[in-house]
């Protein structure tokens, strides 16, 4: 007999609420909306309805496995977990504690568990070698937050449902369904904005969905952002359009400001954006004159050459306009589960460049190092050479720049254990996998979502699948594992903290979780979220940076940020010739990074994974629509299908990225069949924002030709590397 059973998409950051059906089999007979979530309302996209397949795909690794040369073998789980303790801490006592390399994926921010689990794991390591993510996505507002609010999580978060302008830069909600901005529905929202009489205002080198309904769309060159913010910083101070007297929270650091804007007038900055200088000004004055406004920046903004000034320069904006804490502003989300008002008590705010990378000399945020030196830190010798590797939930080959050399780093390790369900790119270079729950076979709590969301809400669910026998939950795993490590003599030193990790183990993630809700703002419990299984609306967002800065004003200024102005300037002087094709990135409705590309339902139909040119670009080149191309950079070349579009910017190429399922060794055999290419197989890892180590993935200079007829479709470095 057929039984619906609620739970939670944890997909992407939009939180929405699902009603699997299964029958008496506990397989998945459909997923729809929940029509009764308060917050999401019962939107859905193609991704929820295919989260039954990922429990049910005959690739996904059941029971801990073991490679021994290019064979794979099944091994008990304490068998797997006495393995990987001995080696990995036989690494660590004879090459040190940071020898020991440890790269978290974005899964985890996706699984409160894993996300508790995945801080004291790395505490029980004792490692610097620490990477994750977050270097290749969202770094550059982590910084933005911690200089000038003072906590590396205190995001401002748009207040889409009051707004009355909103101008986005770099992002694409109708494909990511929000980013660093919980907003499911977001069409719907942003549809409410124009009915209410609001300005959708996208600036993007592509016309991407979320610009093909705006009310304006402009082209920017890839990197132009800061330059256009300081370009319409310029002319609201020289035109007399800023807000101090409106602005709620106090704020310092304006002459500093103002002296930086005068600088760059919409003149000098027109040809690095692409836009011309009157453009920039009624722009400008649009978003200075609006009641309410609010400019949001996301990924495009954040992983380029001036990502963090970029970064830096969004917030300035809503602050010298009065929108920063403000209704129908930038705002801060009041979440059951206050990680960033518990940590702020604590005085736990993040912390930026106590030391750097060993080779390049990075600088570490948070205590991760930047993913771009993930591989130069594997192969450059000497002391603190990283020697062996964990990975939790993530892919590295094809989310960190110049894939390759990392794929071919990986193959010489001499240990690697991955924390996974699959065996993909990257762990098919390890000795272990570990395979977890996924999805609807978890409880769920958006830990880290709702702390991001427009509207305050909470919601909690019992797994709606049983999860295979063979796996053991993310928590149980890492603990587990770091005690092994500790247990063989690795990891940080202290018996106190063996003794709490034990105990904090034993107490389970829904203990942890009911602690931090019985805390919270709200001082809801497990129990009382129970009690509403369709979720809790918590109201609209109100102001509450008094609540995290107390006295302390906003440092509109921060030296960090003035520091890093002359490199802009230089780039500005450069009359160097500008490359005649340069690279972006894209996403789509219906992929998720690499994530869910062993999909059939996801992938199946048009090529998912083209290159994107304009059509004056094409013609000069000779070129037509679903043409073969060889797409090179100093880095690869790939083979791929150009796709003629005049949604993209002259000038500019796009190619997908979480694409490139080529590799031997995978086990992967939908995916492999829709391989694609990797993006970050052409991108350069010693292309980062120098201020913060973020890796630089727009505006990659590239060519494109003609594909010979035999042209190879795979990159020769990618097959060595596996050899």
């Amino acid at each position: 007999m057929a039984e619906t059973r609620l739970h939670t998409c944890m997909l992407c950051e939009a939180v929405c609420g699902v009603a699997v059906t299964v029958d008496s089999g506990a397989r998945v007979l459909s997923i729809r909306g929940d029509d009764r979530d308060p917050f999401s309302r019962g939107h859905i996209c193609p991704k929820a309805a295919a989260l039954g397949d990922v429990s049910s795909d005959p690739d996904r690794i059941r029971g801990p496995m073991r490679r021994v040369g290019d064979r794979w073998e099944a091994i008990s789980w304490d068998a797997a977990l006495e393995e990987a303790g001995t080696r990995l801490a036989a690494v660590q006592k004879q090459y040190g504690r940071s020898a020991l390399g440890v790269y978290i994926g974005n899964p985890n921010a996706h699984s409160y568990s894993a996300a508790l689990a995945s801080v004291f794991f790395g505490k029980l390591l004792g490692t610097r070698s620490k990477f994750s993510a977050t270097s290749v996505d969202q770094l550059p507002q982590m910084l933005a937050a911690l200089e000038m609010l003072g906590h590396q999580l205190l995001f401002p978060i748009p207040d889409v449902d009051r707004t009355d302008h909103l101008l986005m830069l770099g992002a694409n909600p109708l494909a990511s369904n929000g980013s660093l901005m919980t907003a499911p529905g977001i069409k719907k929202r942003l549809e409410a904005l124009r009915a209410r009489g609001g300005r959708l205002v996208v600036i993007d080198p592509r016309r991407t969905e979320t610009a093909q309904m705006a009310d304006a769309h402009h082209f920017i060159r890839p990197g132009g952002d800061a330059f256009l913010l300081l370009g319409m910083l310029h002319t609201i101070f020289e035109e007399s359009l800023d807000r101090p007297s409106r602005q709620v929270h106090p704020a310092t650091g304006w002459d500093e400001l103002r002296r930086i804007a005068r600088a760059f007038p919409p003149e000098r900055v027109a040809g690095r954006t692409g836009m011309a200088a009157e453009g920039i000004r009624a722009l400008a004055r649009a978003f200075a004159e609006a009641d309410r406004a609010v400019c949001y920046g996301r990924v495009g903004v954040c992983t380029q050459e001036f990502g963090a000034l970029a970064s830096w320069l969004v917030n300035a904006l809503n602050v010298v306009t009065g929108n920063l804490d403000r209704a129908g502003g930038s705002m801060f989300t009041s979440p059951a589960v206050d990680l960033v008002g518990l940590a702020t008590k604590l005085g736990q705010r993040g912390h930026f460049g106590v030391w750097k990378s060993r080779v390049r000399g990075l600088p570490e945020f948070g205590g991760e190092l930047p993913a771009a030196v993930l591989a130069e830190e594997m192969e450059t010798p000497g002391k603190g050479q990283i020697r062996a590797l964990v990975t939790v939930a993530g892919n590295p080959v094809l989310s960190t720049p110049n894939g390759g050399r990392l794929d071919g780093a990986l193959a010489k390790l001499d240990y690697m254990v991955s924390v996974d369900i699959y065996r993909n790119e990257t762990t098919r270079h390890a000795h272990l996998i570990l395979p977890t729950s996924f999805g609807l076979e978890r409880d769920h709590y958006d830990l880290a979502l709702y702390a991001l969301a427009v509207r305050n809400a909470a919601r909690y669910v019992e797994p709606a699948l049983p999860a295979p026998p063979g796996v053991r939950s993310d928590w149980d795993v890492l603990f587990d594992l770091g005690l092994a490590v500790r247990r063989h003599g690795g990891g940080k030193p202290g018996r106190a903290l063996t003794l709490a990790a034990r105990g904090i183990g034993a107490l389970g993630p829904k203990r942890m979780l009911d602690a931090l809700l019985r805390i919270g703002p709200y001082r809801l419990s497990l129990n009382a979220l129970r009690e509403s299984p369709h979720g809790t609306d918590l109201g609209p967002l109100e102001p509450r940076l008094g609540h995290f800065l107390g006295e302390s004003p906003v440092k509109l200024a921060p030296p960090l940020f003035v520091g890093d102005i002359p490199r802009l300037e230089s780039a500005l002087a450069s009359r160097g010739a500008a490359a005649e094709l340069v690279l972006i990135g894209r996403r789509h409705l219906r992929s998720n990074n690499s994530w869910m590309h062993n999909s059939l339902r996801l992938v199946k139909g048009k090529d998912g994974c083209t290159l994107y040119m304009h059509p004056d670009d094409a013609e000069a080149r000779g070129l037509a629509n679903g043409d073969r191309v060889i797409v090179g950079s100093p880095r690869a070349r790939l083979e791929t299908t150009v796709e003629v579009t005049d949604a993209i910017a002259p000038g500019v190429v796009s190619l997908p990225h979480g694409w490139g399922h080529d590799r031997l060794g995978t086990a992967l055999r939908i995916a492999r069949a829709h391989a694609g290419v990797s993006i970050n197989d052409l991108t350069d890892e010693a292309k980062v924002d120098t201020l913060s180590g973020t890796a630089s993935f727009s505006g990659v200079p590239i060519t494109v030709e003609r594909a010979a007829e035999r042209a190879p479709a795979v990159s020769p470095a990618r097959i060595r590397a596996w050899e």
